[in-house]
């Protein structure tokens, strides 16, 4: 496993985090809840050592599996994420809430279903555009006072949404998409690296389409996240991606190695990526995506892949 220095956290982070978001079991497919807890276990023995989850993922059941698979792990060796601010409010779907009063009853909540009495990282899963970010700050500098959690993280925010919230407090990371297929935060990214304000990635395999599996348009669920929240199922974006994976192929072939290994090297390799989350629901899979730590590509292959991502027109 590669770790990089975290800034301004000042922590060492694996270049691999495990994404949990899949588990949650809503609208992405089956979920074996052993299956999960031994894919989890198999990426902590290959030297994972971060573990990003959100309440919203499963109304709670993503954050549950991951206190049951954390149980017997010492707690300093694991970096715990979870999110605050975005709820199910069935039947309408979400609602994003950042005020202080949620956040105090979100993070007590968060540390019951992960069964730990403190957060590594604590991240605004979504804007909220109707509290005062002043407000939000507020809360989360209590609590990172008062050592619920050790980070204060934001999601999914631009770089005038950062800069606003840093009047109050500072911004110790930050969770953007980032991936072959979805390079739309790479200036937010860049702009946080240079600040001091590290990067967790997410779908970073573009919901399993970068890792070769799947070679022709799936026939997901009309709710599924891989349809709704993300594009790459959609034409033209997905015959582009299978023009791409021919290229990531022929690399993947050349060392050995699969596909999916490719596009991880591709994102972590870049230095203002600090971990990739990458989901995995059996052992067979978390075992793959960690080997991807053992070789890298070479500075001509990922210059090849980028030049075949500006022919093609993604990310």
């Amino acid at each position: 496993m590669r770790y990089k220095q975290f800034q301004n956290a000042g922590v060492k982070v694996s270049e691999l985090g495990i994404g949990t978001w899949a588990i949650g079991g809503v609208n992405f497919g089956r979920v074996d809840r052993q299956g999960a807890i031994s894919a989890i276990h198999e990426m902590i023995d290959n030297g994972v050592n971060l573990i990003d989850t959100a309440p919203v993922y499963g109304n709670g059941a993503s954050e549950q599996i991951v206190g049951e698979a954390l149980r017997d792990i010492p707690r300093d060796q694991i970096l715990i994420s979870t999110k605050t601010g975005i709820a199910p409010r069935y039947p309408l779907g979400t609602v994003k809430n950042l005020s202080y009063a949620e956040i105090m009853r979100e993070v007590q909540s968060s540390l019951m279903n992960l069964k730990t009495d403190y957060l590594d990282f604590y991240f605004c899963h979504w804007p909220d555009v109707t509290t005062p970010i002043s407000e939000t700050m507020d809360a989360l500098n209590r609590l990172k006072k008062e050592g619920a959690i050790r980070f204060i993280g934001v999601s999914n925010f631009s770089i005038e949404q950062i800069e606003e919230a840093q009047k109050y407090g500072q911004i110790d990371v930050q969770q953007p998409p980032f991936s072959m297929v979805d390079m739309s935060s790479s200036e937010v990214i860049k702009w946080g690296y240079e600040r001091g304000i590290d990067s967790m990635t997410y779908g970073s395999l573009g919901a399993g389409i970068l890792s070769g599996a799947i070679r022709s348009m799936p026939e997901y669920d009309k709710n599924d996240y891989r349809v709704t929240f993300y594009d790459f199922f959609r034409e033209p974006k997905f015959s582009k991606t299978m023009e791409l994976l021919k290229v990531m192929d022929q690399i993947a072939e050349k060392h050995g190695r699969t596909t999916a290994e490719v596009a991880i090297n591709w994102s972590t390799q870049k230095p203002y990526v600090g971990s990739a989350l990458i989901g995995a629901r059996d052992v067979r899979h978390a075992k793959n995506n960690c080997q991807a730590f053992e070789w890298e590509l070479a500075e001509e292959e990922i210059r090849q892949l980028d030049e075949e991502l500006a022919r093609l027109g993604i990310g």
